[in-house]
């Protein structure tokens, strides 16, 4: 196994942790409960969210440094900070550095949530999104030989990173939706409660309202 080897499997398994983790959070955000749904078991998510974000970190910063063992072509610690100056692929190196520095932002700003306040905290907690997106363009773009040839979408380092982004976009049009579902059902319940309907009643409307079925259109047979 050469160090080349050794620094892809590495950027994998961050690629694993970052989407392990954003699909965690995204769970946390939409009030899931392992208790009313699987594994209906008690446990702390928050611990689970925090430490796959950790290991997210430290194996994206270990990530390039098997390359410093590297002879041809040969990579500075400077190329590693600053990938815009490395011998090749600058620009695919650029967006894994910068991944690294937004993962390191998420993790201080979260380690200072409650001196920073929960909005502020929240916007930095954002930027997850535009980490988790540079590290999979890295991987996605880079070649891992360093031969310099055209990117093979097929191999299967990048087929793996391939549905880690496709999970990811999928959970979250899933949270949006849901967000969106929740909100439609809160002011449905508002409106009930101002005419003066049953509490049983506006639950039923924030159901119906809620439920996909109900943005569909109807069709009534026309009447002979």
């Amino acid at each position: 196994m050469s160090v080349l080897d050794i620094s892809a499997y590495i950027g994998l398994i961050a690629v694993g942790f970052a989407t392990a983790n954003i699909l965690i959070g995204l769970m946390i955000f939409g009030r899931y409960s392992p208790v009313r749904y699987w594994p209906h078991r008690r446990f702390d998510v928050f611990r689970i969210h925090r430490w796959t974000g950790y290991a997210t970190l430290a194996f994206t910063a270990l990530h390039p440094f098997p390359l410093l063992l590297n002879h041809r072509p040969a990579f500075r610690v400077v190329d590693i900070a600053f990938p815009i100056w490395s011998p090749l692929q600058p620009f695919e190196n650029t967006l894994g550095a910068a991944a690294l520095y937004l993962f390191v932002v998420v993790i201080i700003t979260s380690l200072y949530r409650v001196h920073l306040g929960r909005h502020l905290w929240k916007l930095f907690h954002y930027l997850t999104y535009g980490a988790a997106a540079g590290l999979f363009a890295h991987g996605i773009l880079t070649d891992p030989n360093l031969t310099g040839g055209p990117v093979d979408y097929l191999d299967g380092g990048k087929i793996f990173v391939e549905i880690c982004f496709l999970l990811i976009i999928s959970a979250t049009i899933w949270r949006v939706r849901h967000a969106r579902q929740k909100r439609l059902a809160a002011v449905t319940v508002s409106a009930a409660a101002a005419t003066g309907a049953s509490p049983a009643a506006a639950d039923a409307a924030a159901r119906a309202n809620s439920s996909p079925r109900s943005r569909l259109p109807s069709y009534s047979r026309p009447s002979e």
